[in-house]
């Protein structure tokens, strides 16, 4: 008897393989959720080559040696090409190849995954997020449109739809898919995230930190922190901004925007070399130079 977890939108083999996006949404960015995690009982002979096979993988897995877990799950797939736990196998499989930004296999996996059960909301989410990530957004937005007529009740889907909409300024159709999840879920804070972010995108600040910051009270991360501290920013409350921004570095001092945005603060504090240190940092950091000066106008 073997169980892999299968958690919300993304899933996982491991909890350690999870990585939160805390980059200042560029793109439609994973949701701040709680991962619910199901586990999935296979019945199978233990002492078969498919069960030694997953065992192995798995213990790969807990040593991070992800080449060597992939392999392992693929000789799996040999060994019984038709046992009923592939589809979990290959959604984990794939999620291995997405942690290692291979993208197009893991879009091949999560796909063959789908073939064996195509009514899987979890594969869906994993292959539009998956989609979102190589930039094709109207194949993500088939996957996310194919979950909410899967599920009336999902709100993960409608929010990253919500957040394309965004992007796309299709503000009324946003706004829509934000108030569904308040109906669906009257306390979830994905509803005041999407519309904090819509109204931020929209120039009401005032508004967009209102509801940012129900969501921050509720549970902070760095993504909603930097989004706050922008709207801040635009408002001149300085030291709520430094104070954001403060808090998110502390939580992903690798992130290039944060530096960006604290150059910003610098900026408007006629700070210049401090600035100059800011964006010096986020160049170290991965971020092109002239993107950061782009920012900064």
């Amino acid at each position: 008897m073997v169980g892999l977890a299968v958690a919300g939108g993304q899933a996982q083999v491991v909890t350690q393989m999870a990585k939160e996006n805390t980059k200042i949404p560029q793109g439609v960015k994973p949701a701040e959720k709680a991962q619910h995690y199901t586990p999935v009982e296979i019945n199978m002979d233990t002492t078969s080559t498919y069960y030694i096979m997953l065992d192995s993988a798995q213990t790969m897995i807990n040593e991070q040696r992800w080449a060597e877990a992939e392999a392992f799950f693929t000789r799996a797939l040999a060994a019984d090409p038709t046992h009923p736990g592939n589809s979990m196998l290959l959604s984990n499989l794939a999620t291995l190849q997405r942690y290692q930004g291979r993208l197009d296999d893991a879009i091949k996996n999560y796909s063959m995954a789908l073939d064996l059960t195509p009514n899987s909301v979890t594969l869906l989410l994993n292959r539009a997020a998956a989609f979102i990530e190589t930039g094709n957004t109207e194949r993500a937005i088939t996957d996310y449109e194919r979950v909410c007529q899967l599920d009336p009740t999902d709100v993960e889907s409608r929010y990253s739809l919500g957040m394309l909409a965004v992007e796309t300024h299709d503000y009324k159709r946003a706004e829509d898919l934000f108030e569904q999840i308040k109906r669906i879920n009257p306390h979830s804070g994905l509803a005041s995230e999407g519309l904090g972010m819509l109204h931020k995108s929209q120039g009401h600040y005032v508004k967009a930190i209102e509801l940012l910051s129900e969501v921050i009270k509720a549970k902070p991360n760095a993504r909603l922190l930097a989004n706050r501290a922008d709207c801040y920013l635009t408002q001149k409350q300085l030291n709520q901004a430094e104070e954001d921004i403060r808090s998110a570095l502390s939580m992903t001092p690798n992130d290039p925007y944060l530096y960006v945005l604290r150059a910003k603060l610098d900026k408007l504090r006629f700070s210049h070399e401090d600035m100059e240190r800011d964006i010096n940092l986020a160049v170290e950091h991965g971020l092109e130079r002239s993107l950061v000066e782009a920012l900064l106008q």
